[in-house]
């Protein structure tokens, strides 16, 4: 990957409204998205998310009837849902501690300033506010999603405009510890699509990025 290649997947990329229901991903591609999806960065590492790939037709539908009938929800090869954790407690801390001794290889013991570190940050916070944080987390993961899907030419339309609680009753996570934020629609755009060829608007560089002293 190169800068040029970098960019030119960029300005390819669009949020697709038609895709083309009869062509799928195929699994070698969808896996590295999903691998995508699993490096996903999150502060302190805690991963306070669960993606949920819906492949179920009629799940999808009822999705779709949760989406103001989007039709991406059904038409696109494949859906994620990107849900979060309700709340941040000492048990998925723990969890988060334990994994890192595992893989590292090191006694919990080793990482005890930095438990300690993440649970004061998190008892400084109310259960809403640790929701609210735990969802912010998930936009990592979606902009992750799209760019990776981006440089595999693979099409995507981020959905924020669906019904969370709805989402929330079709997939049974009510009472799970997780819940819906967003979802995001992958597949191949269809050529009738006259949002592909659409020029890309943006603000120009000077309203949007400043430099402050020299990098």
């Amino acid at each position: 990957m190169n800068t040029t290649s970098l960019l030119t997947a960029l300005q390819w990329r669009y949020a697709t409204k038609q895709f083309d229901a009869t062509r799928k991903i195929d699994a070698e591609t969808w896996n590295a998205i999903e691998e995508s999806l699993i490096l996903t960065p999150s502060s302190f590492g805690l991963q306070p998310w669960k993606f949920i790939v819906v492949g179920d037709p009629a799940i999808r539908s009822e999705l779709r009837a949760a989406s103001w009938n989007q039709p991406q929800v059904t038409d696109a090869s494949h859906l994620v849902v990107l849900t979060t954790r309700t709340d941040l407690t000492q048990s998925d801390i723990d969890a988060w501690i334990n994994r890192m001794a595992e893989v590292q290889g090191c006694p919990t013991e080793n990482f005890a300033p930095l438990a300690g570190m993440i649970s004061g940050f998190s008892s400084s916070m109310s259960a809403d506010a640790r929701r609210a944080w735990n969802s912010r987390q998930v936009y990592i993961a979606l902009g992750q999603l799209m760019t990776t899907a981006a440089m595999l030419n693979i099409d995507t339309c981020p959905l924020e405009g669906i019904d969370p609680a709805a989402y929330d009753r079709s997939l049974g996570l009510e009472n799970s510890g997780y819940a819906t934020v967003v979802a995001c629609a992958l597949g191949f755009r269809d050529p009738a699509d006259k949002y592909a060829a659409a020029p890309k608007a943006r603000f120009d560089r000077s309203r949007v990025i400043e430099h402050v002293g020299k990098a």
